[in-house]
């Protein structure tokens, strides 16, 4: 099929996502969110991620893990009903085998061919039993099983999704960057959620294109409409709240940063929901002292009950190689709750945001934002908060998508040119 008759179409073509978050995955994740709103139009397959042989033993009591033993035991795949998303298919591929800590590259290499095949039988499978011939295949951020789709099952566009700096981790470099470099250059259309990302891999393909992350506008626009009584963490707590919700990764979180404003800010609670997936906040004692709070892991959807109660949220990144790609997920969110939000430079694209959050360069001035964005707070700023949000929701970015992939298509073979779509 000519690109011209591909672009006649293609916005009602079936949707195949291969990903790195698992569709229960209780946080923000760009794969889901995507799916939740190509359902408005489309047909979506989700396939999560495998799980290895040491994932079972390791996760074994994980809830996430629990409910699918069985289909493990079995070593088959496994379609999953979604509850509140019937219109997404499900799948969950066969147990694999873990191979990360291989140094051998030829060891490595031939058993990961044999764990790419399991993936792509479940791929034949769900294209076989539903039926799908014209669709997209999009890896979201996940080319340790299969990068891109062979040709020979035909998806008609392979995208590949980069959302983070593959090589910022020391788990994930070790084969991860290579793994993604070919993906990216085997993939038709190359997605990055940043403009750093976007600098890094349009010198491996030329079709490389920035769509940022959004946020699940109705989720937190909850934190403004609905009244909520106290979480029980909070229950008794009269002064003011500085709060930060997600993953706690020793990674991108400045544990040094978060003591020091508990530190300084006596008068205030801060407020930590997320998970915990490290112990450096007990090595610095940011959990013996008296004003902090942890929650541990929530559901997105019980957020707003925290983000409620904030009178300023923190992005309190590092300033490093992972955060320099980061357009971070919360960022949206925070901005529909309406919440003040204090963050580090730690990236061009949390720069972008600078007429309506406060940015500082150091810890101290970080610590002195606070109590600024919480004296400056205003109907006014509200407003103009949950308005930036407005504009960065996950139906803006499916429209974007659409658009990419019309852009592409209607490219000649050779042009280099690739396409910047703005916040």
């Amino acid at each position: 099929m000519s690109n011209s008759d591909l672009l006649k179409n293609i916005r009602g073509y079936d949707i195949l996502i291969f990903t790195y978050f698992p569709w229960d995955n209780p946080y923000s994740s760009v794969s889901f969110s995507f799916a939740k709103e190509f359902i408005k139009n489309n047909r979506v397959f989700y396939v999560n991620p495998p799980y290895s042989y040491k994932d079972v033993v390791r996760l074994k009591d994980e809830p996430m893990t629990k409910k699918r033993m069985p289909a493990f035991l079995k070593n088959k795949m496994q379609y999953e009903k979604i509850e509140a998303y019937p219109n997404i298919i499900a799948a969950q591929p066969p147990l694999t085998i873990p191979i990360n800590w291989l140094n051998n590259r030829t060891m490595y290499n031939r058993l990961h061919q044999h764990n790419e095949k399991k993936v792509i039988k479940t791929m034949e499978k769900v294209i076989r039993d539903n039926d799908i011939k014209d669709y997209i295949f999009l890896n979201c951020y996940y080319p340790f099983y299969l990068g891109t789709l062979p040709k020979a099952l035909q998806p008609a566009i392979n995208i590949y999704q980069c959302i983070d700096d593959i090589s910022g981790n020391d788990y994930t470099v070790k084969h991860g960057k290579r793994l993604e470099d070919e993906a990216i250059a085997k993939a038709d259309i190359t997605l990055v959620t940043s403009t750093e990302l976007h600098r890094l891999k349009s010198q491996i393909s030329p079709n490389t294109y920035i769509l940022h992350n959004a946020a699940d506008i109705a989720i937190f626009n909850k934190a403004r409409e609905v009244k909520y009584d106290r979480p029980a963490e909070i229950k008794d707590i009269t002064g003011k709240i500085i709060g930060f919700t997600g993953n706690m990764d020793a990674d991108r979180v400045d544990y040094e940063l978060l003591k020091k404003i508990a530190e300084h800010h006596t008068d205030k609670t801060l407020l930590l929901v997320g998970p915990l997936n490290n112990t450096e906040y007990k090595e610095i004692g940011l959990d013996k002292m008296p004003n902090v709070i942890f929650t541990g892991s929530k559901n997105i959807t019980v957020l707003p009950q925290y983000l409620q109660y904030m009178d300023c949220t923190l992005i309190p990144f590092k300033k490093n190689l992972v955060t320099k790609s980061i357009y971070p997920l919360k960022i949206n969110e925070y901005l529909a709750a309406g919440k003040a939000v204090v963050a580090r430079d730690f990236s061009n694209d949390i720069k972008s945001f600078g007429d309506d959050i406060y940015i500082g360069e150091n810890h101290e001035e970080i610590i002195n934002l606070v109590d600024k964005a919480i004296n400056e707070n205003s109907d006014e700023r509200i407003a103009q908060r949950v308005a930036v949000a407005q504009t960065n929701t996950w139906t803006a970015r499916v429209a974007q998508f659409w658009d990419i992939v019309e852009d592409f298509l209607s490219k000649p073979k050779n042009e280099n040119e690739t396409l910047v779509l703005k916040k």
